[in-house]
């Protein structure tokens, strides 16, 4: 039952907030249908049945998808029936939205070990006594061949060709499988099986949640649901692309509290204000503020940075994980030289000449070997100091002993065989 006592108007400001659909005409639209459907869950004495999608396609949420998460907060707090949906078979197939090419099919396995601490990653944000969990394999793993048929009748290839990353890769010559076509077809399911009133997404989902949801809701004889694109994604830890566990640039929640510390430290200045604004959630004039001291040199971008990073590990952790975080890294950074090399850090041998990139891997000091080429970009991996440019460059037993860096905060010293 709905409880707030807050007026529709005002619930209107703060859930359409950050929302973006690419023209105003679009935006306005989704915003009057809420209003209407704010309206007349009122008078049924309901809330709304909101949710937002989560595949565990990897083990760890990153701070990239608190975004969406914030926003079902704001729904929950508002007294409506929010729901945190883990695609466990959705996930099988994986999201082609930001992709161009097919994603790796995972096994059914693979997704359950991934799965099992997304809710306690989620109830960092979302309020575990007020939160719905759902698995999507609940429904889509009981519809038949002939259940598909029927609910593929509904679009046209067209439709699905017509999405950007589908058209670039027909413009580039690139292969489209037909299983990714199902991608969307199952997530628009799922909103179906909700009966919901409303999606969360990013960017990525619009045609997902705006297109075949939507279109399947209404061709099944349900209201279509409304459709909360937020319009910003948070840039990982290189300040550029979309923070991604692919891409090796993210900050799992689970991180512990030093590693979150120092990734968040590594971020570069110019993406200070969108952390601010999507992670703590500051409003325009905090962040006018904010930029205005950076600008005349009133605020130091690391003290903001430090300011910043204490804050994310006080959600994600506590405040006293926070403080023992700064603490260290006051110890490694302010201490030393900005070039010095701390005294204890870990040794292990090196029998035979080695690509940079195999060290790194086999060390576990990078995820991929995608995440070291990103780093060598920014300067981020360094031999003896200096950074490394080549990610094809060997080590051999010869020049040893030498210090090999990642960031700030990694450090392995390769040593002859004893």
């Amino acid at each position: 039952m709905l409880t707030t006592s807050v007026s529709i108007d005002d619930q209107l400001e703060v859930l359409m907030s950050g929302a973006e659909y690419g023209d105003p005409q679009t935006r306005e639209q989704m915003k009057r249908e809420l209003r209407e459907r704010l309206i007349e869950a009122e008078k049924e004495g309901r809330g709304l049945r909101v949710y937002c999608g989560y595949d565990p396609r990897k083990p760890d949420l990153h701070l990239g998808h608190t975004i969406t998460m914030r926003k079902l907060r704001q729904f929950q707090d508002f007294g409506h029936d929010v729901t945190f949906l883990i695609g466990t078979f959705t996930s099988l197939i994986g999201d082609p939205s930001d992709k161009d090419k097919a994603r790796d099919q995972l096994t059914r396995e693979q997704v359950e070990e991934n799965s099992r601490t997304y809710t306690n990653q989620a109830f960092k944000i979302l309020d575990p006594q007020k939160t719905h969990v759902r698995y999507n394999d609940e429904w889509l793993s009981k519809l038949d061949f002939a259940d598909i048929i029927r609910l593929a009748s509904n679009f046209t290839v067209q439709q699905f060709l017509v999405r950007e990353n589908f058209a670039k890769r027909v413009d580039g010559g690139q292969p489209i499988y037909l299983h990714e076509f199902f991608y969307a077809l199952m997530q628009a399911y799922d909103a179906v099986a909700q009966e919901a009133d409303v999606q969360v997404g990013g960017q990525d989902q619009l045609f997902n949640i705006l297109v075949a949801g939507r279109k399947l809701q209404q061709a099944l004889g349900q209201k279509p649901q409304i459709a909360i694109i937020m319009g910003e994604s948070l840039p990982g830890t290189d300040g550029d692309t979309k923070m991604s566990k692919s891409m090796g640039n993210d900050i799992p929640l689970f991180s512990e509290p030093w590693d979150m510390y120092g990734k968040v430290m590594s971020v570069p200045d110019k993406a200070l204000l969108i952390y601010h604004k999507l992670l703590l959630g500051w409003q325009q004039k905090q962040l006018d503020d904010l930029q205005a001291g950076l600008a005349d040199n009133s605020l130091h971008p690391n003290e903001e940075k430090m300011r910043l990073a204490r804050e994310i590990v006080s959600i994600f952790h506590s405040a006293e994980a926070a403080q023992q975080a700064q603490k260290r890294w006051d110890e490694v950074f302010r201490s030393h030289s900005k070039d010095a090399i701390p005294d204890d850090i870990a040794e292990e041998p090196l029998v035979e000449p080695k690509k940079v990139l195999d060290i790194l891997r086999d060390l576990k000091m990078v995820a991929s070997g995608q995440e070291a080429k990103n780093l060598m970009k920014g300067g981020g991996i360094r031999l003896n100091g200096e950074p490394i440019e080549d990610p094809q460059m060997i080590i051999t037993p010869a020049t040893l002993p030498v210090v090999l860096q990642v960031g700030k905060r990694k450090y392995v010293r390769l040593v002859n065989p004893s």
